[in-house]
């Protein structure tokens, strides 16, 4: 039985590896501030979720209060999984200075706290945005990130930066998770495949960019969940891995499953691609499997089908 504290906990992905967790016997901290970046209802319901396990705990808390960090971590944890954040490439680059201020001085505080009361190990959110339109794909970890185009990829950058020079400094193992557009019940409102199949349902038309034609590396929840699983069970010292489904599909080709899930066509708005979108996204995960054991299951088309099944199910709370 693992002790874990989970910043951004009430949120997609905090939640789901905190449910897998606990339904696994171990014992399960979230920190999370609900923000209003979306309905904070749909957090406080994912916490609801939760609290049908004993062994969990939810505080109400800023990673940018230094002392509220200090507070929590002092109890002593097995594991912190740091995914607080302000997420989104597009909202970073309309406001910068929050997500600087979030992402890395919230990250900061984060290690800061872990460096007094440290954990047998930290895993820690990255994101693919940090490749940028590298033309090279798939992207390996040992691609050169060093030309993101949007504020929220410049903070995921400096983030593991300084999870390196954490680890240099204070010898906590330290692994950062390049995550590859994660999706599955549950997801953020705002996020392409949930918004995507709120619009068409509801005969909205939907604003498709660039034309349709950027490919994405979409991933789905349960082998995130799986992918943060097996990270847990395995020993390391400081490490970058891609979590992706190592496929990709265009945006229009996207569109096409939602309509055959929901039985019902698009309305589609072409418009140019926006500032700070790439235009592909692609994993290798080679290192992730031969490394972690990581192994997806769940190819686009069966993921699809389920989130659309789960959004049928949940319509009156969503």
């Amino acid at each position: 039985m693992a002790k874990i504290l989970i910043t951004g906990g009430a949120g997609f992905i905090g939640s789901a590896i905190a449910e897998a967790r606990l339904k696994k016997g171990d014992n399960v901290v979230s920190i999370d501030n609900f923000n209003d970046f979306y309905d904070p209802t749909l957090k406080h319901q994912n916490i609801k979720r939760l609290s049908v396990y004993s062994g969990f705990k939810s505080i109400e808390g800023d990673i940018r209060d230094i002392e509220t960090m200090n507070e929590c971590v002092k109890h002593s944890f097995d594991i912190v999984i740091h995914l607080a954040a302000m997420a989104g490439v597009r909202p970073s680059i309309d406001d910068p200075r929050l997500y600087y201020d979030v992402n890395i001085n919230g990250t900061f505080n984060v290690l800061d706290a872990c460096s007094k009361n440290p954990p047998s190990k930290i895993i820690m959110a990255s994101s693919s945005s940090v490749y940028g339109n590298n033309e090279k794909v798939p992207f390996q970890e040992s691609d050169g990130v060093d030309f993101p185009i949007s504020p929220y990829a410049a903070t995921k950058k400096m983030n593991e930066v300084m999870a390196y020079n954490f680890y240099h400094l204070h010898n906590i193992p330290m692994c950062c998770c390049r995550f590859f557009t994660v999706y599955g019940p549950y997801q953020r409102p705002e996020m392409a495949i949930h918004k995507f199949t709120k619009m068409i349902d509801h005969g909205e038309p939907i604003p498709v960019f660039n034309h349709g034609e950027c490919e994405r590396d979409y991933t789905y929840i349960d082998d995130i969940v799986h992918g943060l699983e097996t990270i847990m069970s395995t020993q390391y010292g400081y490490d970058v891995v891609n979590l992706g489904e190592s496929q990709t599909i265009s945006t229009n080709k996207l569109i096409n499953l939602i309509e055959g899930a929901l039985g019902k066509k698009a309305i589609k708005t072409f418009m140019p691609a926006q500032t700070g979108d790439v235009q592909i996204t692609f994993a290798d995960i080679d290192h992730a499997r031969s490394t972690y054991g990581y192994d997806p299951k769940t190819n686009i088309d069966d993921g699809i089908s389920k989130f659309v099944e789960w959004y049928q199910s949940h319509t009156t709370k969503v």
